[in-house]
């Protein structure tokens, strides 16, 4: 038995432990479970030892005739990292916030650009240009966006005698609400249609090969 014979057979069994979660939570199911989750966090470690932290290392602190702020600049994730584990201990726990508030806060302004430059500006244009092209498709596009945006707006009047925190929204802007949330509710159908679509064919392809293999065919 080569190695290919023996990887199908164990995605045939793994994948029979998976389906097993159909009759219930069990042993075999979380078995499987915990097999994929240590590969998959070994796999991750591999990886980013070998392409991410290594590189950095070679680059930055084990390289030659660099200057003191380039190897400052290296250490810097080492000191973040250091600190971050420090979030295990009760005692020392405070000290990795810092490393976690930097993380959040360059993580925050790179998501910030990303969206405005890679979502939102593309999607303006390209709903400008569609008006151009096609009336009615661009006016329930232009529908969909404000409804939606709108769907996700925490404004509200503060009710008299209520708490600060309890609010209402007015009734216009309930009704465009229930409009956007109409809009939510048919794109995240279609795309779960479409996961679960892409899931069966895969599932079929799958067995398909599987039955070919072990025929023969």
């Amino acid at each position: 038995m080569n190695l290919d014979q023996i990887g199908l057979w164990a995605g045939v069994v793994f994948t029979l432990m998976i389906f097993s979660y159909l009759l219930g939570d069990n042993f075999l199911y979380r078995l499987a479970v915990y097999i994929f989750a240590g590969v998959a966090a070994g796999f991750v470690f591999i990886v980013a030892l070998q392409n991410a932290i290594l590189p950095w290392l070679r680059l930055t602190i084990l390289a030659p005739n660099l200057g003191i702020g380039e190897r400052a600049f290296g250490v810097t994730p080492i000191i973040l990292g250091a600190l971050l584990l420090l979030k295990i201990s009760p005692r020392f726990g405070r000290l990795g916030n810092l490393a976690l508030a930097f993380i959040i806060g360059v993580g925050t302004a790179v998501a910030v650009v990303g969206a405005v430059s890679g979502t939102l500006i593309p999607l303006a244009d390209a709903t400008a240009d569609t008006i151009t092209e096609d009336t009615l498709s661009s006016v329930i596009v232009l529908i969909g966006v404000i409804a939606t945006l709108v769907y996700f707006m925490y404004v509200a009047r503060r009710i008299p005698g209520q708490l600060a925190t309890t609010g209402r929204r007015g009734l216009l802007v309930q009704v465009i609400s229930v409009v956007g949330k109409g809009f939510i509710v048919v794109t995240l159908s279609a795309l779960y249609a479409g996961a679960l679509l892409s899931s069966l064919t895969i599932f079929s392809e799958r067995v398909a090969a599987l039955i070919a293999r072990i025929t023969g065919g």
